[in-house]
């Protein structure tokens, strides 16, 4: 720990004191400063590897000092000290690219922690563990597939957020985009990677399970608490859990989510003490989280905890571009597990591909190369191997009018579901395979 020297930056003489003590104690090579100026001239001056500042001090500022390093210095790690009221500042210091912030009063055991993490990280970067980022353009990360500048900025932004194993992250996307992909690769690439990775499905647990299957329970908590039970959080320790249609919790819930984000700590049902965690938490959904906080779905205070980097996935639809290099990663994914040889696809049935406005994204267009495979494609995928919709889609194409047929045709789709459900939308959108925020945007669109 000699090798790495800490800056420890407060106008707070006390709090001086006490973070040289401490980690002095514990054998860190650390310097205290009482102003910022002072902190960033020892920067220019001494090979410091990791700094961490108050946000509010007289004349040069936490922020402007953040501004000032990673503009002179971008491989120094910071860590944001922060009051109470500041939590936002402390938001956009991490968004410049610090590490993360720990609230006052100062938990000089959570400082510790993030002070190893940083270390261990350095250590793995100085003995080239840690992989290269490849600057060339790339046409697959892990298991994504894409060329299109969409694709790029999210590899890149990959890249960046995997490097800070702290920092929460919200993936917002349409179904079958690939958000736990992403989240899953996020954690295979950040330092907790030897750590669990758990997924949850928000919107597939029963409503008053929930929090029991998060933060866990004592025994006798409720009716059918048998035995005491850890929960998830607990589960995913050192490593990273991924909350799923976050936006499907309950407000009651919402709240205790925003308590474990900000104290690190969580309490099981049934239980008074509270347990230390050490967890990156990604939050993914497929609606727009910013409506979902305007309409009061969602609670703005969690929005601005989760939101400190927001990866947002485009649907294949705006990036098609990448519908070829997708069909052809997939037909050799399914030539290896059927033990076929399909050589590739014909030119009508890849501008079929091409001009289709894939609803289901990726996810879809996997499943119908997979169904070419399981009804008994030849050596080539023809047109006549896609699913029905698929080509009634095709020869729309021959009219001349793609556009009005596919409006007409959706029109009178979402009509008859309507129909069919007496108006309750969350059902016409599950009887047409779409989530409810779709079916909201295409009724607009249509104007029905």
């Amino acid at each position: 720990m000699k090798d790495f020297e800490i800056l420890f930056v407060d106008d707070q003489k006390e709090i001086l004191f006490l973070a040289d003590e401490y980690l002095s104690h514990y054998g860190y090579k650390v310097t205290v400063v009482d102003s910022g100026l002072n902190a960033f001239e020892l920067v220019k001056k001494r090979d410091i590897d990791i700094v961490i500042t108050d946000l509010r001090m007289p004349g040069f500022s936490g922020i402007e000092l953040v501004k000032a390093i990673k503009k002179y210095r971008s491989e120094i790690e910071i860590i944001i000290i922060t009051g109470y009221g500041t939590i936002e500042s402390a938001i956009e210091a991490l968004k410049l690219g610090c590490y993360d912030y720990i609230q006052k009063p100062i938990q000089f055991e959570r400082l510790k922690i993030l002070i190893d993490r940083i270390i261990k990280k350095k250590q793995l970067q100085k003995k080239n563990i840690l992989p290269r980022r490849r600057l060339k353009e790339r046409t697959q990360y892990d298991e994504l597939i894409g060329a299109s500048p969409k694709m790029q900025e999210l590899y890149n932004l990959i890249d960046k957020v995997s490097s800070n194993s702290s920092a929460t992250v919200v993936i917002q996307g349409e179904s079958g985009t690939g958000k736990e992909l992403v989240a899953r690769i996020i954690h295979k690439k950040s330092d907790r990677a030897d750590k669990p990775f758990i997924s949850v499905n928000c919107g597939a647990i029963v409503e008053g399970l929930l929090e029991s299957e998060l933060f866990g329970h004592v025994n006798g908590a409720f009716t059918g608490a048998i035995r005491n039970r850890s929960g998830l959080f607990k589960a995913a320790e050192g490593g990273t859990i991924l909350l799923d249609e976050i936006t499907e919790t309950i407000p009651s819930l919402q709240v205790k989510l925003l308590r474990v984000l900000q104290e690190r700590k969580v309490r099981h049902v049934g239980d008074t003490r509270e347990l230390d965690i050490d967890v990156r938490v990604i939050a993914a959904s497929n609606r727009d989280l910013n409506e979902a906080m305007k309409s009061g779905a969602f609670r703005k205070d969690l929005f601005y905890r989760l939101n400190v980097v927001s990866i947002n996935i485009s649907p294949l639809r705006e990036r098609k571009e990448d519908i070829s290099l997708l069909v052809n990663h997939f037909i050799d994914k399914f030539n290896n597990t059927n033990k076929k040889k399909i050589v590739g696809i014909s030119p009508e049935a890849m501008d079929i591909m091409l001009n289709y406005h894939w609803p289901g994204n990726v996810r879809q267009l996997e499943n119908i190369v997979e169904r070419a495979f399981a009804l008994g494609a030849d050596e080539v995928i023809e047109a006549g191997d896609l699913p029905s919709e698929i080509k009634r889609f095709g020869e729309t194409l021959k009219t001349g009018k793609p556009e009005y047929a596919l409006r007409k045709n959706e029109t009178i789709l979402i009509k008859k579901a309507l129909d069919k459900t007496s108006g309750n939308k969350a059902s016409a959108a599950d009887l047409l395979g779409i989530n409810i925020t779709t079916l909201y945007r295409k009724m607009k669109k249509y104007e029905i």
